[in-house]
């Protein structure tokens, strides 16, 4: 029996994983420095995140490009979410704003790839090449 990753099931979970942190991690601001933990503002964490983020999501896409739907769509989508998490590291006073439509673009590009990979199955066209 053959197993394999998920990759846009894992790009969801890890989008609403982040959401989860982002929204939690300000309850738990107070207790964090009493065991030594400086997450918060750390900018080398955040990119470290955002490169993890960026590395699952875009194999999630070129596994679904090449082998099933051909389509740019979806990394285009998650191209933009991941701009406005990466704009949202440099404007600080707009981190609220830019974090929401990043996790929507992240999680729609995901869902769309999902969707268009389960509807293609194993689709071939003339840029096919496998």
């Amino acid at each position: 029996m053959k197993w394999h990753i998920n990759w846009d099931a894992l790009g969801i979970t890890t989008s609403v994983a982040c959401a989860i942190h982002c929204a939690l991690l300000p309850l738990f601001l107070s207790t964090l420095p009493l065991f030594g933990v400086n997450i918060i503002e750390n900018t080398a964490f955040e990119y470290g995140m955002i490169g993890l983020a960026f590395s699952i999501g875009s194999y999630s896409f070129y596994h679904g490009y090449r082998k099933h739907h051909h389509s740019l769509r979806p990394f285009l989508l998650f191209s933009a979410g991941m701009a406005c998490l990466l704009a949202k590291m440099h404007w600080h006073e707009w981190k609220l704003w830019l974090l929401l439509p990043a996790v929507i673009c992240i999680v729609t590009a995901h869902f769309f790839n999902f969707r268009m990979c389960r509807v293609h199955n194993h689709a071939h066209s003339d840029d096919c090449n496998h």
